[in-house]
């Protein structure tokens, strides 16, 4: 398990300011999520993180060392799986380690029967559903060599129905790992229902806004979302999105 910090990171592109001054940290196991308005810099931020880009100003820190401007540190799950349509499913899981050199297949197709996903290992992408890709993108973050994982808005192109069921399953394979999660999310409830942490970003340029730290136990049901707890958190952080939208 891996601790991420983010210590005061600028970024502009051009004469646009992206981010402004952000500083946060995600603890060993810790599942955290970023909310914040349409283009207020989260995606950005995961590239910064990534060493996509770098910074103007700032430093990230993994486990205590310097990993600005460095790729290949955490592991990196767009909004669209990225699968590559001419590798086979078991394929596709193992990249992240096969680039290391130590794929293990045994481990991956384990990971795959656990996704619901056995009988599929030599299937292709185009052969799948969405969800279906979408949980095969996953296990191939958690079976990549990095501890920590950024999932940029994963669900979001998904059904509400099959949305639930994707984050139900997440939550399970991820007690089972507990690895560092940085979760991208538009969506409040999603966000309540899967995190420790949820940080409200400001409009661009994106600064911290605010942080909420969540009471929810562990392992959580989806009896949660009907709450009057679960709805008084969603109001409270929709109120604050609410005024970042209008700043």
């Amino acid at each position: 398990m891996s601790e991420l910090v983010v210590e005061q990171v600028t970024k502009s592109f051009g004469d646009e300011q992206v981010l402004a001054d952000v500083s946060f940290s995600v603890k060993h196991g810790e599942f955290v999520s970023l909310l914040g308005p349409s283009g207020s810099g989260k995606s950005t931020l995961f590239h910064l993180i990534g060493g996509m880009y770098r910074p103007d100003a700032g430093t990230f820190y993994l486990d205590g060392n310097d990993i600005t401007g460095e790729r290949g540190a955490i592991s990196y799950t767009p909004q669209s799986p990225a699968l590559f349509p001419w590798r086979t499913i078991l394929e596709n899981v193992v990249l992240g380690a096969e680039i290391q050199g130590k794929p293990d297949y045994k481990k991956a197709r384990a990971m795959l029967e656990k996704a619901g996903l056995a009988g599929y290992e030599d299937a292709y992408p185009h052969q799948l559903s969405g969800g279906m890709r979408q949980r095969v993108a996953f296990v191939r973050a958690l079976l990549s060599p990095q501890d920590f994982i950024c999932l940029d808005e994963p669900f979001s192109a998904l059904d509400e129905f099959t949305r639930l069921e994707m984050q139900k399953w997440l939550l399970n394979i991820w007690e089972e790992n507990r690895q560092s999660i940085l979760f991208v999310t538009h969506n409040i409830e999603e966000a309540l229902y899967l995190s420790d942490r949820v940080i409200v970003l400001s409009n661009k340029p994106a600064a911290i806004k605010k942080e909420f730290t969540l009471p929810f136990e562990r392992p959580r049901d989806q009896e949660l979302l009907l709450s009057e707890e679960f709805l008084q958190w969603k109001k409270a952080i929709y109120k604050e999105l609410q005024v970042v939208n209008h700043a």
